[in-house]
């Protein structure tokens, strides 16, 4: 059972949650899970200019993202960063390369989840899940959120990412604030959850 964790981070808050996403999947009994990056479109000087270029460069030992990577697992769960209440360009860019997937029908059947993340509390994260999984079902892809049985997404106990459409972090208006340990435990069970639902549907 391979699980492709598929997502674009800028300042490192959605490769957090990345990792983390992996190391749910993996308590899963016969989950081979693999992260990868979807291409910059960014020059370097422009990601300098961002203060970003450093944590571009702590990336390198992930993978870069091939469409075809995405025919070749049985369920994939992508992060991006929240733009404006919508997915990043990078993924949005990368996503519009698939269609001679889509032609062949190459993920039908196969499991689709969504995490990511904004500066704000209020900065669009759902709207970017829900946004995303349009996508995933014109792929004919089998949605999977995050289900209330994450009690976590709950609390009023402190400001925290999380939604039944998916795993999400809140990075503060200058990048300052990492993924909690609520947020975290929220991308563990989501990758939890879509691998146990991927192994049901493989038997």
């Amino acid at each position: 059972m391979k699980i492709l964790v598929a997502y674009y981070s800028l300042y490192g808050h959605v490769e957090k949650m990345a990792e983390a996403i992996k190391e749910g999947a993996e308590q899963v009994k016969g989950a081979d899970v693999y992260l990868c990056r979807v291409p910059d479109t960014l020059p370097e000087d422009v990601l300098e200019k961002m203060g970003a270029l450093d944590v571009q460069k702590s990336f390198a030992g992930i993978p870069i993202c091939k469409v075809d990577d995405l025919a070749g697992a049985d369920a994939i769960i992508f992060g991006t960063p929240t733009r404006f209440g919508n997915m990043c360009g990078q993924m949005r860019q990368f996503l519009d390369g698939t269609g001679g997937l889509w032609a062949k029908g190459a993920l039908v059947g196969k499991v689709g989840s969504v995490f990511t993340s904004s500066a704000t509390q209020h900065g669009g994260q759902e709207s970017t899940i829900l946004s995303f999984h349009i996508t995933l079902l014109h792929h004919g892809m089998i949605v999977v959120g995050l289900p209330y049985s994450f009690a976590g997404q709950m609390r009023i106990d402190e400001i925290t990412g999380g939604s039944p459409y998916g795993a999400s972090t809140i990075a503060g208006g200058k990048g300052e604030r990492m993924p909690s340990e609520n947020e975290l435990n929220a991308a563990r069970f989501q990758g939890k959850h879509v691998a146990e639902i991927t192994a049901k549907l493989i038997r």
